[in-house]
């Protein structure tokens, strides 16, 4: 005779076989798995892919001459005359090497622009020989399309070359009210900085 109990585990098993099987829930299966739904990781990509989409693209720093040039001029000031008055120094010397023919001691206004331009790939002159003189400097760049006067209503900007009667300098910036901030060798026996109007100049040499 079947017991009570045999029958009851029987279909009990019998209920089991006939059962539809589970389908584990997405969360449990994520969780299983330590990964996300397809959906989800669809929606991320193309999230992720939108975003780098439309990032701004910073521009590379430091990859233009006037920068350049400005970064040179403003490692040299403080740089003096030694001693004071005598248009020379081991440094100085330095800066005459970039004109052609390495002229001696004297005015270095020029030469420390053509040293600065030199240092920065963008020499001075035809043959990239350098200027000892304000005038032989700036009478290239007129000749070349380089120059602009200083009442051609352009902003001067930085590494741009800054021209007064036998003086020459270089714009490090210009302030909000027109003021021209400027790096300038032979400038008081030294590299100096130095703040113009932007009637004290008579042109500007474009670098960049």
């Amino acid at each position: 005779m079947v017991s009570l109990e045999s029958i009851l585990t029987r279909i009990q098993a019998l209920d089991s076989a006939f059962a539809p099987p589970q389908i584990p829930s997405t969360a449990a299966t994520s969780s299983a798995t330590g990964g996300t739904s397809f959906a989800s990781a669809l929606q991320g990509a193309m999230g992720t892919t939108a975003t780098a989409a439309t990032a701004p693209v910073s521009a590379v720093p430091g990859t233009g001459v006037g920068t350049r040039m400005v970064a040179i001029a403003s490692a040299e000031v403080g740089q003096a005359e030694q001693p004071p008055g005598s248009n020379n120094s081991p440094r100085i010397a330095q800066y005459r090497t970039a004109t052609a023919g390495n002229p001696g001691p004297g005015p270095w206004c020029a030469y420390f622009t053509s040293w600065v331009a030199r240092q920065a790939g963008a020499p001075l002159g035809d043959q990239g020989q350098g200027f000892g003189s304000v005038d032989g400097l700036y009478g290239w760049a007129q000749r070349t399309g380089r120059a602009y006067t200083a009442g051609s209503g352009r902003t001067p900007q930085p590494g741009d070359l800054i021209v007064f009667h036998e003086h020459i300098g270089l714009v490090e910036s210009v302030d909000a009210t027109g003021q021209i901030h400027t790096i300038e060798g032979n400038s008081g026996d030294q590299v100096a900085r130095r703040v113009h109007s932007p009637g004290e100049a008579i042109g500007f040499v474009r670098m960049s």
